[in-house]
């Protein structure tokens, strides 16, 4: 069985995932130039001075890969630590070591430390915006209903904008990154 650390020496890096991408290129690079990490914060110093390095498990169809990879690119750039990536549907194995709520949900990323042991999990989705997409959820009719499939497209159209246009979004998802990682990393100390 191979470990984080060698998955990750196997993977591209972030920046070739979002320029290899299919599904979602342009929305990923409209929010890649457009959020820029807040300035005066002791995180990126934190992640600089811990020198570790992060494993991204994803697919680029994942409408939440395609905002959270964004924001954790621009992180990585800020505090110039490495960040790469391996697919989900390639990678089952890993993926089910990191499963959420028991389900195979992306993206996944795994803060690992210099020994390249896993010291911290975030993703899929920060709470807050899981909040708020569950309240929309509850919106869409049973998927017996004809109607469905429509909706759920509806749905799927809706949330993509939003994540693209709603830099608030932008900024739950790196606090609750700042905030996972902030507090495995202090506890390395």
């Amino acid at each position: 069985m191979k470990t984080e650390q060698q998955y990750f020496e196997e993977a591209i890096s972030l920046q070739e995932y979002m320029d290899k991408m299919d599904s979602h290129k342009d929305n990923s690079q409209v929010i890649y130039n457009q959020f820029h990490v807040p300035q005066d914060d002791e995180f990126i110093t934190l992640l600089k001075e811990k020198a570790s390095h992060i494993l991204v498990i994803t697919e680029d169809w994942c409408g939440d890969a395609m905002l959270n990879n964004s924001i954790l690119r621009r992180v990585a750039e800020a505090a110039d630590i490495e960040v790469r990536v391996v697919y989900r549907d390639q990678t089952l194995e890993l993926m089910d070591r990191h499963l959420t709520n028991g389900g195979r949900s992306i993206p996944v990323y795994l803060l690992l430390n210099q020994k390249g042991e896993v010291i911290s999990k975030w993703g899929p989705r920060a709470p807050k915006l899981q909040e708020y997409i569950l309240k929309l959820k509850q919106n869409l009719p049973n998927s017996e209903d004809p109607t469905f499939k429509d909706k759920q497209k509806e749905f799927i159209e809706k949330v993509t904008a939003e994540y693209v246009s709603t830099q608030e979004y932008w900024l739950w998802v790196y606090e609750d990154i700042r905030k996972e990682f902030t507090a495995a990393l202090q506890k390395q100390s």
